[in-house]
């Protein structure tokens, strides 16, 4: 275990700090506008990643390449052999490429690296990880917990830390807890096991700047919670002699319009939907055509591959008021998401504008997990699982309620999540006009501060401050 400064000497932390851009840094966040300004420091704006998701700017970061050679083109895709669509998977064999620990262990094998939290988490090449992980029963219950490896320090950091704040990581009650515990988690890995790569995902900012937007007045509590947060996680790593780099996967922005493709679809008669005890399911496979939705991207898979139908298809997106840009198959190569996970077409938003997967017409035939926070079943993310319905009566109590009978072993159904896409005011995932509203990569550098770089370009700047710390 370590126990002094010189301990950690010439070893490297890299925090992402979710959202982050120039434009929050000054009075909000003085910690990390000081820590910015260092002389030996540079502040580089990163050109995001198309889409600018969290599991794709990671793997671009990771593997500095193009999601047409990483795989992953958004949070979720559809699987045309299974017919079935996936959100938030975490193995990290869906990532190809070399990752940046192991081109780091080319030349020093004996490296070791720590993943808190960064997704695709599971069963990586990484010597100690943690990362969500619920356990579902056999009797429909889900009992909220974590991943580890090696297995054994699940049981060791709850020992220590307590139970991870699942409930403050995504849903109404997302918060400040997680980020803390994580950080916590980081604290306690480097105590433990003192690795020489350490990956820390803070997301406070996620959550708020989706739900209130980036311009209300309530996000300047947040900036000075994740700023205090980081700072203190920055001054523990640094008194061991751990040098410290900032990153941050994209910049949220107003949302304004939201899109519903697949309803569009409906309406002209290409999606295939399932009656199951009186509520509408999508069918994916037996669809012409549908949507998977990711903030502000759209990839539309196809299953009618006739190039008059798919000009069709591309017709309907064109028309839609909100939409940028549609590629096809052609143009999504320049785009770098020619890959067999990418949709037939794929749909931009205009900023301002995100695309809700809604396939319904009528809120009584919601699918039954739309209520829900359900990252997995929808067909697309899923902002609104960020609040509780406004028009539910006494709403704490009721989730009060639930959870009792939860814990008395009931199966409970969890239908706090309201049905309308318009509560969300914030968004990402195209790229923004301002470049202040771009991520950044704060740290040790001799470059100049004014440099943008685009995100294929993140994995070697790492790979500079490693080289020159390990």
């Amino acid at each position: 275990m370590a126990t002094s400064e010189q301990d950690g000497a010439n070893r490297v932390a890299i925090l992402n700090v979710v959202g982050l851009t120039r434009r929050h840094l000054g009075e909000n966040t003085p910690r990390l506008q000081a820590f910015a300004k260092r002389k030996d420091h540079a502040l580089l704006t990163i050109e995001p990643i198309l889409p600018a998701v969290t599991c794709t700017a990671q793997a671009t970061y990771l593997t500095g390449t193009m999601p047409s050679d990483h795989g992953i083109v958004a949070n979720g895709w559809y699987d045309h052999t299974l017919n079935e669509h996936h959100f938030w998977k975490q193995s990290n064999r869906l990532v190809k490429g070399e990752k940046l620990w192991e081109i780091l262990r080319r030349e020093n094998p004996q490296l070791t690296c720590s993943k808190l939290f960064w997704w695709f988490n599971m069963h990586s090449t990484a010597d100690y990880s943690i990362t969500p992980r619920p356990l579902y029963r056999s009797d429909g219950l889900k009992s909220f917990d974590i991943h580890s490896h090696p297995l054994s320090v699940r049981d060791k950091v709850k020992a220590e830390l307590g139970d991870f704040p699942f409930a403050s990581f995504w849903g109404p009650r997302a918060g400040i807890e997680s980020s803390r515990w994580i950080a916590e988690s980081a604290k306690w890995m480097e105590e433990m096991h003192s690795p020489d790569l350490s990956l820390v995902y803070l997301p406070h900012l996620d959550y708020d700047l989706q739900r209130l937007g980036p311009n209300h007045r309530d996000i300047a509590k947040e900036l000075k919670a994740i700023d205090e947060l980081t700072g203190n996680l920055i001054d523990f790593l640094e008194r061991r002699g751990i040098r410290v780099v900032i990153l941050s996967e994209y910049g949220i922005t107003e949302a304004n319009k939201v899109i519903y493709p697949n309803r569009a679809f409906r309406e002209k008669g290409w999606l295939n939907l399932k009656d199951e005890l009186g509520l509408e399911y999508l069918d994916c496979g037996g669809s012409r055509a549908f949507a998977l939705t990711d903030h502000q991207i759209a990839h539309v898979y196809l299953n009618d591959h006739s190039p008059s139908f798919a000009n069709k298809v591309r017709s309907s997106l064109e028309k839609m008021d909100g939409v940028a840009q549609v590629l096809d198959k052609e143009t999504r190569k320049q785009a770098g998401l020619d890959h067999e996970r990418a949709g037939n077409l794929i749909a931009i938003a205009e900023e301002g504008a995100w695309f809700a997967y809604y396939h319904w017409m009528h809120d009584d035939k919601a699918p039954d997990f739309a209520r829900c926070v359900d990252v997995h079943r929808k067909y697309g993310y899923d902002p609104t699982e960020l609040f509780v319905d406004p028009t539910i009566a006494f709403p704490t109590t009721k989730a009060a309620f639930k959870l009792i009978q939860k814990k008395l072993g009931f199966r409970i159904f969890m239908d706090l999540v309201p049905l309308d896409a318009t509560l969300v005011k914030g968004t990402h995932g195209a790229i923004p006009d301002a470049k202040v509203d771009w991520p950044i990569l704060i740290g040790p550098a001799s470059i100049s501060p004014e440099e943008e770089i685009p995100a294929i370009e993140v994995k070697n700047r790492l790979l500079e401050v490693c080289s020159r710390s390990l």
